[in-house]
Order: C-alpha cells, then sequence, then structure tokens
C-alpha cells in the first residue's frame, strides 16, 4: 500500500509564474523573522483598537440580534448597504443628487476580495490589466490567477536633494497611453497612494480618464485611503468624471476607515451592470462577507459624521506623520512627504549598508532595499518595507532607492523607532 510520503501532487503552474513564485515580502519580514523587540514599522495596520462608540454598540447588536451571526446575503447586510449610501452619495456628485442605489454597491470580504471578485468577473485569459508603479503587490497576483497579464506604467519620482512632495511623483501620460493594446481590459488607479502618498490631482485624473474613455476600458479605482487626505489637499473620485461613473468601480476599505483591518469589510461602488458581475464572481469565492463584522462598519459610518470621527482622526495621522519627518530631518535623509495614506517613502541612497552584512537567500537577487530593510530590522530592530517589491523587474531600480515606513502607529511607538533610526546617521 503506497504511503503518504510517495504522494506527489504539482501545484497549479501559474503559481510558478511571474512574481507569484517569489517569497513575498509581507512573509520574509514577518515578526518570526525579526528580532522579538523589533518595532514594526512596515505592514500597515494600526496599534490601537476601532474607537469605543463602535465596538460598545457592536456589542449590543450581537446581543440582540441573532441574525448578525448567520450568513448575510452575498450583496451586503442592508444596514450596511444603507450606511454605504447615505455616507458615499454625496461625495458622487454626478448622480443628480440622488442616493446610492444597493444594487451600485457589493460588499466584499476586504477591499482585496472586492478586487479580486471584479478581476474575476471581467478579466477573460490572455487580457491585459495596466498598472501604474509602485503598486500594492496583490494587485499582480490577482491579475495573474485570472490568466490575464499586468502591464506597468510607473510613476516618475522627483530628482534633486530635500524634502519632495508627492505631488512631485509624475505619471507621463505618453506613456501611459502606450501601454494600452488590443488585449487591455482594465485599468487599475490608487490615490491615496500606497506607497508614495501621492493623491492624483483632478487634471490627472482627466487625462487618465480621457485615455480609458477613448480605448473603452473598465476602471478599479482603489480608493482605500480616502479618508486620509491631508494638507488640505482635495480627494477626486475618477468615477465622478464625465463617462467614467459607467466604467469605474469605485474600492473602500472599513479595515482602513476605522482602524480595524482585521474585519475583513470592503466594498465596491460602480453602476448595476459592473456591481453584478462581481457580486456573481464574489458569492463564488466567499459566498457573503463577514456578517458580524458588517454591522459593526455600519454602525461606524451612521455615527462618524455627528462624532466629527475622520476630522479628528486626520488630525491624529498628521501628528503621527511629522513625529516620523521629525527623525528622518535629523538623520539627514530625504522622503516624500505624504499628501494622503498611511506610508513615508524614504530616500536611503546615501545609507551605506555594512558590506560584509549577510542577509538571507529571501532577500538576494532582489533591490538594494531588501539589504537594507533586513539590515535595520536586525540591527537597529525597526522594520521598514522594501518597495523594489512594488515594481515589476524592469523598473526595480526605481524603487530600490528608498524604503517604505508606516506611522498609522501610536506617538510613543512612533518616538521609540525614531530614535533607534537615530542611528542611521552613522552609517550616511
Amino acid at each position: 500500500m503506497a504511503t503518504s510520503q510517495n504522494a506527489k501532487i504539482p501545484q497549479a503552474q501559474r503559481m510558478f509564474d511571474g512574481a507569484t513564485h517569489k517569497l513575498d515580502v509581507w512573509t520574509i519580514f514577518t515578526p518570526a523573522n525579526v528580532p522579538p523587540d523589533a518595532i514594526n514599522l512596515g505592514q500597515g495596520f494600526m496599534n490601537w483598537s476601532p474607537p469605543d462608540w463602535i465596538t460598545k454598540a457592536h456589542h449590543e447588536v450581537l446581543d440582540d440580534n441573532v441574525m448578525a451571526h448567520h450568513y448575510s446575503h452575498p450583496r451586503g447586510r442592508p444596514r450596511l448597504l444603507n450606511a454605504i449610501s447615505k455616507f458615499y452619495s454625496p461625495q458622487f456628485t454626478n448622480l443628480g443628487g440622488r442616493d446610492l442605489k444597493p444594487e451600485e454597491i457589493l460588499v466584499s470580504a476586504g477591499a482585496n476580495g472586492g478586487m479580486f471578485a471584479a478581476l474575476t468577473a471581467h478579466c477573460e485569459p490572455g487580457e491585459e490589466v495596466i498598472c501604474i508603479e509602485p503598486y500594492f503587490d496583490q494587485y499582480y497576483a490577482s491579475i495573474h490567477f485570472q490568466g490575464a497579464k499586468p502591464v506597468f506604467v510607473p510613476l516618475h519620482p522627483p530628482t534633486g536633494e530635500g524634502v519632495k512632495d508627492g505631488s512631485e511623483w509624475t505619471l507621463n501620460i505618453d506613456e501611459f497611453r502606450a501601454a494600452f493594446t488590443p488585449k487591455t481590459k482594465a485599468v487599475i488607479i490608487n490615490t491615496p497612494h500606497n506607497p508614495v502618498g501621492k493623491v492624483f490631482t483632478q487634471k490627472e485624473l482627466e487625462d487618465i480618464a480621457q485615455v480609458c474613455i477613448e480605448k473603452n476600458v473598465l476602471v478599479i479605482a482603489d480608493e482605500v485611503y480616502d479618508c486620509m487626505v491631508y494638507d488640505g489637499k482635495k480627494h477626486v473620485r475618477i468615477a465622478t468624471l464625465p463617462g467614467m461613473w459607467e466604467r469605474t468601480l469605485t474600492v473602500g476599505s472599513g479595515g482602513k476607515s476605522f482602524a480595524c483591518t482585521g474585519w475583513r469589510i470592503g466594498w465596491l461602488i460602480g453602476p448595476p451592470q459592473l456591481t453584478a458581475a462581481c457580486l456573481a464572481a464574489h458569492s463564488r469565492i466567499v459566498f457573503s462577507t463577514n456578517s458580524p463584522m458588517q454591522e459593526a462598519v455600519a454602525i461606524g459610518l451612521e455615527q462618524a459624521k455627528e462624532r466629527h470621527f475622520f476630522e479628528d482622526q486626520l488630525k491624529a495621522y498628521e501628528e503621527r506623520r511629522d513625529i516620523l519627518t521629525s527623525y528622518f530631518d535629523q538623520i539627514g535623509l530625504p522622503y516624500t512627504m505624504p499628501e494622503g495614506s498611511y506610508f513615508l517613502l524614504v530616500d536611503i541612497s546615501k545609507v551605506k549598508v555594512p558590506e560584509d552584512f549577510e542577509i538571507p537567500d529571501t532577500c538576494k537577487g532582489r533591490g538594494k532595499d531588501f539589504k537594507f530593510c533586513w539590515w535595520i530590522a536586525q540591527e537597529l530592530k525597526v522594520v521598514g518595507i522594501p518597495p523594489s517589491e512594488f515594481y515589476c523587474d524592469e523598473h526595480v531600480e526605481i524603487g530600490e532607492r528608498f524604503a517604505r515606513f508606516a506611522f498609522c502607529k501610536d506617538p510613543e511607538l512612533l518616538h521609540a523607532a525614531g530614535k533607534r533610526l537615530l542611528k542611521l546617521k552613522e552609517y550616511i
């Protein structure tokens, strides 16, 4: 009788094609691989809980509503659909003053689940999806698993010394247009941008929209950081531009909005013909989304305005951003001042990592930023993320100049990390 040790079950070939076969950056820089007392500014999760007024009201719902513990409708729980409609309808000015309808919303298993469903619903094998670099690495896998092909167009970073602004990272619209082929099916636009912190201007989005309309493609607008826009900058939704509503799916995130990334509640907003296709895909991927946490996010959206929640949260993030940047000012390393999101890109070109410092095989053959981030994690005990992970092989040299740090941490932790990072002055 054959034993289990003799079984050789091959994995799907797509697991070994392109970037999907590499060990992902999150696994490399997991807490299991860094010193136990390292401070994690790598991953974008908060180290505080959602507001008490959400969690307390949520407990009451779970005690009183037995159906909150069971399957929800695959489109989403009525309370959350209604809350999303009331909160976001005023932001979609192209709807002529009417509220978003339930059939224009799909609650998803996190923003990632919504994007995966959108790509599953609309991409055929062999079609192409344009991503603007640097891009969130989940995009690559989600496109690749459809049998589709990601096509990359880079944002061009600013040059010269000193602190830069997110707006100085620019998209060459001619390069963007040249990336389209007869196989192009969709474009992913991320604003506010992770990891650059850029908030695309209306003019930039109008230029992008013009090309997308000409080429007749779907636009997936990743706007999960829409409530984190700083210094009076304005977040423009590409779906509100002329000719864009009917071709755009806007992606939102309860986890980003209310500091509850583990709740895995996201949503898609768009015209019924697009959300219906996404619903068909999403209901076959997960069937329905986490019922209890849908109720919690609904409570958050229902009460956010009267509690001035997003205004107060924005001030808190600006304070955290300024704490972290103050340490890099002391060190003398330039960075991109983020206009939005909660990430800081620091230019590490001046830092000389000791040549004899050994890195694991998982970091070899990748961008120089992998060595830098592994070094500071092990020696300075601060975790950052190498942004070259968010570039195709041809454009790695753009990303390897930088390291990404998340400032969605409490002030005390940011000060502690900053004091450790001051040691970088000895290596410049």
